[in-house]
């Protein structure tokens, strides 16, 4: 696990790369000069700040499917997820395909269901 200070993430959580492109028929790399220093990808501080941002709406997200699942007697987590996941990413929020894949394996894993 990597650790800041007081935080923890765990290991499974997605570390990406560079999120972007340049068109052209050069090959580009992309990447930030930051203290003298090019970085491709986010900084430490930028990593958790989308991992606090992404264990936030696993928290969220499973409150708000128990509230579900209480007030729709004969529905099931594994028929419900699919369908908040669908809605979820409906939504504008700064969250990548593989961080939304890891904050719905987490909601499904602490709801006790499959894994989507």
């Amino acid at each position: 696990m990597s650790t800041e200070q007081t935080k923890t993430i765990p290991d499974d959580f997605p570390r990406q790369g560079s999120l972007g492109g340049v068109s052209g028929v050069q090959t580009k790399l992309l990447a930030r000069k930051i203290d003298g220093r090019f970085l491709a990808g986010p900084t430490e501080a930028e990593f958790y700040a989308r991992f606090d941002n992404c264990a936030d709406l696993v928290v969220q997200l499973t409150e708000y499917i128990r509230r579900k699942l209480a007030s729709m007697p004969g529905t099931s987590v594994e028929d419900l997820l699919p369908r908040v996941r669908q809605a979820v990413e409906l939504k504008s929020w700064d969250v990548s395909r593989a961080e939304m894949d890891w904050i719905f394996t987490k909601i499904a894993r602490e709801l006790g269901a499959e894994s989507p």
